[in-house]
């Protein structure tokens, strides 16, 4: 069921759901979250709607996506209540805000969070500098950016320098399977240290350069980074999506442990002489979603992975300015990811906390 409520107000959204609980029998206390969704008119709406359907089947949630029409003089409020297979087991509200209510977004959610729930604020696309200082990420516990379809192709690095316990970015829940076969090959003989490792990925992807952050955290040994050329998303032969680590060895002595992209839905995994084949495929949106929900305390791998990106050697990244995609690149420019001050930043920003 999907209702629209033109030029309307919030007071108006709460009495509409509260007159559809009761001709429908719907009761919001079984919701376990409040998801605010913070797009813009520029946004696939459709993509996010349906990973928010999908990811409600797991996280019954009252959906909050706001849409932001910067461009747009006149200022009014439209609104869209989405229920049952519209919804999933959610309720989704889309609401447009035109105008000046763009700037007063925070107070225009307000009258709709649900009580005693925790909230969760997503950016799909383009989010703020520093999420924990926005004014919807100052309402949620838990923040979720992506990096990945940020203009800003430094966003992940930004990020960082403003990184606060509860933040979170699709780039890390996109390889987490892949993390875990990553280190079930280190489950096999020989059981050798990790010398050096080296990962090879599309220069503009922020998975593989979380992944290489989190290796030269955990691992504490010399992590090189470098750039496949591909696509942000790269495709294998038949034009279909693959993992963003294209390639990932981790030196040892006597084996080498190798994963590699095949295809579509395949990796290859060679420890020393045994290969072997996984299966092994791009998560889509709704599963990454989902998994971020899952877990609503702070995620304190991913900042720690977030520290050791400093640590990482990427030999094609030189001179280089946070860019955005699109943008040209002066040539005379130092290189932030590799500078000591940046760690020293972080760990301060830690030590406040």
């Amino acid at each position: 069921m999907i209702i629209d409520l033109p030029n309307t107000s919030t007071h108006i959204i709460s009495q509409k759901l509260s007159a559809l609980r009761e001709e429908r029998g719907e009761v919001a206390t079984g919701r376990v979250l409040t998801l605010i969704v913070v797009a813009s008119s520029e946004d696939d709406l459709p993509r996010i709607i349906d990973a928010t359907h999908e990811a409600s089947r797991e996280h019954p949630a009252r959906v909050l996506i706001l849409v932001n029409h910067r461009k747009s003089d006149e200022v009014h409020l439209d609104a869209e209540i989405r229920l049952g297979g519209d919804a999933g087991a959610s309720e989704i509200i889309v609401m447009h805000n035109h105008g000046e209510l763009v700037a007063h977004r925070a107070s225009v959610v307000t009258p709709l969070l649900l009580p005693d729930t925790p909230i969760v604020a997503w950016w799909p696309t383009n989010g703020p500098r520093n999420p924990a200082a926005d004014a919807i990420g100052m309402l949620a516990t838990r923040r979720i950016t992506d990096s990945l379809h940020d203009d800003d192709t430094d966003a992940l690095f930004r990020r960082r320098m403003t990184y606060t316990r509860g933040d979170s970015d699709m780039a890390w829940s996109r390889i987490t399977l892949w993390r875990g076969l990553l280190a079930s090959s280190l489950d096999q003989p020989p059981y050798e240290p990790i010398d050096s490792v080296e990962l090879t990925g599309p220069a503009d992807d922020p998975s593989t350069d979380i992944a290489a952050g989190w290796l030269a955290e955990k691992l504490q040994v010399p992590v090189t980074r470098h750039n496949s050329g591909t696509d942000a998303i790269p495709r294998d032969d038949k034009g279909n999506k693959t993992i963003s680590i294209e390639k990932a060895v981790l030196h040892r002595e006597s084996a080498t442990v190798e994963v590699t992209v095949v295809d579509s839905e395949t990796v290859s995994m060679k420890v020393g002489d045994k290969e072997s084949l996984v299966t092994l495929g791009r998560r889509p949106l709704a599963d990454c979603l989902a998994e971020e929900l899952r877990h609503l305390d702070p995620d304190y791998a991913f900042g720690h992975a977030l520290r050791g990106l400093v640590r990482v050697n990427r030999p094609e990244r030189t001179n280089r300015l946070p860019n955005y995609r699109g943008a040209s690149i002066p040539d005379e420019a130092p290189d932030r990811w590799s500078a000591s001050v940046a760690d020293d930043h972080f760990a301060e920003q830690e030590s406040r906390r």
